[in-house]
């Protein structure tokens, strides 16, 4: 039932209704609809839907179409040419068809002028119809994208969730050390969260309680732990308005007394830039 369910949802149905997937895609879609009842169900549902979205949206032949394809097929009359009075005279009339074969070829003539006007009247339904069903094809489309999008959103969504309640076991769990990290002088406002678990020396940087300076394309924060009074890199970070993960995994580390942020080039530096040092935070006890 998932199956068919996740299949529905592909928008495949879709495009084998309006005849946009190849030979091969057809045939699978057939053979899912034999082997699902569902999709057979969805399948007949979105051919009703595109017959009847035709139909509702088919454009009536103007009035006086009828009469402007007569004009169009029909010429008027030759006028005959002058002939003389000598010429009258010479002039001898023979019959080439009487009136029942008159009668006869203007019934022929009458039919075939009905027929090419059904034509064309069915042509221009045709056409109709067939930009109709393109706009169809193109909302189905548009559709598509935006339910892609809204999948997206929904995934994003879910993640965060998931970040979040990660959050919030980590700051409710003992073996957890959250240190708060401070602005320095140059940058008094900045201030960030580090949680620390010392029996998995796991590091994780918070950032929905980050606040500083976003940086630029050429250069990165970088963390260090005071491990017995020497940096020890954990890693580089960025500082963004809306950071693509809640919580950022750094480079584990056994031992800390404290931890600081510098501003260095992108990648890291071997040794921390003292004078670039933006927060620092000491471990409690």
């Amino acid at each position: 039932m998932e199956e068919s369910k996740a299949y529905i949802e592909t928008g495949i149905l879709e495009l084998y209704v309006l005849g946009q997937l190849n030979a091969q895609e057809q045939r699978e879609v057939e053979a899912m609809a034999h082997q699902f009842p569902d999709i057979r169900e969805e399948l007949n549902a979105i051919e009703i839907a595109m017959e009847h979205y035709a139909l509702s949206h088919s454009i009536e032949p103007t009035v006086g179409l009828e009469k402007q394809i007569f004009e169009k097929i029909i010429p008027a009359p030759a006028q005959e040419p002058s002939v003389n009075s000598a010429t009258q005279k010479e002039a001898i009339v023979v019959p080439l068809h009487d009136d029942r074969s008159a009668s006869t070829i203007r019934t022929l003539k009458f039919s075939l002028v009905a027929c090419i006007a059904l034509l064309v009247i069915s042509t221009a339904a045709l056409y109709s119809a067939h930009d109709k069903l393109n706009s169809a094809n193109e909302q189905i489309a548009s559709l598509s994208t935006d339910r892609e999008k809204f999948a997206a959103t929904v995934s994003y969504i879910k993640n965060e969730n998931k970040e979040l309640q990660e959050i919030a076991a980590i700051a409710s769990d003992p073996t957890w050390s959250s240190v708060k990290l401070a602005g320095t002088k140059i940058s008094p406002q900045a201030n960030m969260m580090v949680y620390w678990h010392k029996q998995g020396q796991h590091v994780m940087v918070d950032n929905t309680k980050m606040e500083l300076p976003e940086n630029d394309d050429t250069h990165q924060y970088q963390l260090w732990a005071i491990v017995k009074g020497k940096p020890v890199d954990l890693g580089v970070f960025d500082a963004q308005t809306q950071p693509k993960k809640l919580l950022l995994p750094m480079k584990e580390v056994s031992d800390a007394q404290a931890f600081a942020v510098t501003l260095e080039k992108r990648g890291g530096s071997a040794a921390p830039t003292m004078e670039k040092m933006v927060v620092i935070g000491s471990v409690s006890i």
